[in-house]
C-alpha cells in the first residue's frame, strides 16, 4: 500500500475540516464551504474509484442548498442556528431507510460497477445521507452518527491509500465530538440524542 499526496485533495480536505468545525459552532457560513468541499471531493473519490462516495458529493450538494436556507430561517438572536429534537418514530424511520439505500446502492455497485469496496462504501454512503438530513434538520442526533460512519470512513480511505483524507475523517470525528458536545450545551433539557420520546 502507498501513500500520495495529492495537493488537490489536501486544499480539498482543509476546505471540508473548515465546513465541518463551522457547522459544529452552529454557523450558516458552513453551508457554502461545504459546497466547495463536495464539489471537490467528488473528483478526489471519482480517481479513487469510490463511486458511492462520489455520488453522495452529489446527494450532499443537494443537502447543502437545504440546509443552509432552512439554518438561515431559523437562525438565533446570536446569529447561530437553533437546534430542533428529533422524534423517536423519524430517527427509526430514516435509520430503516438507511438501510434500505445501503443494500440496494451495495447490490448496484456490487453487480454493475468496478467500485473498489461496493458495499462497505454504499453502507457509508447512505448513513451518511442520513446524518447529512438530520444536520440540515437541526438534529443533535446527527452528531454521534457522525462520528460512528467517520471512525469507519478512517479505516476505508486508509486502506484506499487516501492518507490525507483518512487524516480528515480522524479529525471529522474530533469536530463531531465538538460538535455532539455543543449542540448538547444549548438543549441540556431534552434527551442525550436530542430524540423525542413522545
Amino acid at each position: 500500500m502507498t501513500f500520495e499526496l495529492s495537493w488537490f485533495e489536501l486544499a480539498s480536505a482543509l476546505v471540508s475540516a473548515v465546513a465541518v468545525w463551522l457547522t459544529a459552532r452552529r454557523h450558516p457560513w458552513c453551508w457554502p464551504v461545504g459546497l466547495i468541499s463536495v464539489v471537490a471531493y467528488a473528483w478526489v473519490f471519482i480517481d479513487a474509484r469510490l463511486y458511492s462516495d462520489a455520488l453522495l458529493q452529489g446527494a450532499f450538494a443537494a443537502f447543502i442548498v437545504y440546509g443552509w436556507r432552512r439554518w438561515l430561517n431559523n437562525l438565533g438572536d446570536d446569529g447561530r442556528v437553533r437546534v430542533a429534537p428529533l422524534p423517536a418514530h423519524e430517527a427509526l424511520w430514516h435509520m430503516g431507510l438507511g438501510v434500505v439505500g445501503a443494500v440496494a446502492l451495495g447490490a448496484f455497485m456490487h453487480y454493475r460497477t468496478d467500485a473498489a469496496l461496493p458495499w462497505l462504501d454504499a453502507a457509508l454512503a447512505s448513513f451518511s445521507l442520513v446524518a447529512q438530513w438530520w444536520q440540515a434538520r437541526r438534529h443533535t442526533a446527527a452528531w454521534p452518527l457522525w462520528i460512528v460512519v467517520d471512525v469507519i470512513y478512517v479505516g476505508e480511505y486508509v486502506y484506499k491509500s487516501l492518507l490525507v483524507t483518512a487524516v480528515l475523517y480522524a479529525g471529522f470525528v474530533a469536530l463531531a465530538v465538538m460538535g455532539w458536545m455543543a449542540w448538547r450545551q444549548v438543549t441540556r433539557a431534552r434527551p442525550v440524542l436530542e430524540i423525542q420520546l413522545k
